[in-house]
């Protein structure tokens, strides 16, 4: 079933608006199926695009099997690029004038959707970010991961004049039209510092709202390290004075 957004104009109506939900996938047999389950139970997204990252488990194999169509596509790179060139290869192909991107290893749960879309619902927001450290149920995990968030928002609320909780969120939803001319280039997880630098350089509307989150351990499957925070460190020191 095909669901549309009611977004509304600036006179305050409402137009019906596609969800595009860019799913990136690298090694994740074990909660592919699931994410793409509780994806479609909310039944907001006109199209799911999952991007196969080069995945070596098997995932690979899984997603062949699914019955694709207009609602649900699966595109394959031939070899692994990271996350940032997996979510740039879904909104090149994503047909929605909202996108929303969501990680595969169901850290964040999409019941979450209805508050993530109802800011542009609404009008009031072009970008909305699911905040993990605005009171929403969390899992009691991973305490040095949640410092260097919480340090790297920092560096970006100082960098950009700006007041984020949460940065380097999964969960980022935005319009197309955003993004349409935003020439990014980060091919790992360096897209959040890369993606929030842009946005908040451009001017635009940004929300947060709180999400429950539900954070693995590396034995788990768990992917970002500290090289990572480094990289975001970088980002966000070379977007605040170079395009």
């Amino acid at each position: 079933m095909v669901e549309f957004v009611l977004i509304s104009n600036e006179n305050g109506d409402f137009s019906m608006t596609r969800l595009s939900v860019i799913i990136p996938v690298y090694n994740e047999i074990n909660t592919v199926e699931e994410i793409i389950r509780r994806v479609e139970a909310e039944n907001l997204a006109s199209e799911i695009l999952i991007i196969d990252d080069g995945s070596t488990d098997g995932t690979r194999e899984k997603l062949k099997s699914l019955n694709q169509g207009e609602h649900l596509r699966v595109i394959f790179h031939d070899r692994n690029q990271g996350k940032g060139a997996a979510v740039r290869t879904g909104i090149n192909q994503a047909k929605g004038e909202v996108i929303l991107i969501q990680d595969a290893d169901l850290e964040y749960d999409p019941r979450d959707y209805p508050a993530l879309i109802q800011p542009i619902e609404e009008g009031i927001a072009d970008v909305v970010y699911g905040s993990r450290f605005l009171g929403g149920p969390r899992r009691t995990a991973m305490f040095w991961h949640m410092v260097a968030n919480k340090l790297l928002t920092f560096m970006t609320n100082i960098l950009y004049n700006t007041i984020l909780s949460d940065m380097e969120t999964g969960y980022k939803v935005f319009k197309q039209e955003i993004v349409r001319n935003m020439k990014l280039r980060a091919n790992k997880f360096d897209f959040e510092p890369e993606f929030t630098a842009k946005i908040l350089k451009q001017k635009v509307r940004v929300y947060e709202v709180p999400i429950s989150f539900n954070p693995r351990d590396y034995d788990e499957g768990k992917k970002i390290g500290i090289f990572d925070a480094f990289q975001a460190v970088w980002a966000l020191l070379k977007y605040r004075f170079v395009d």
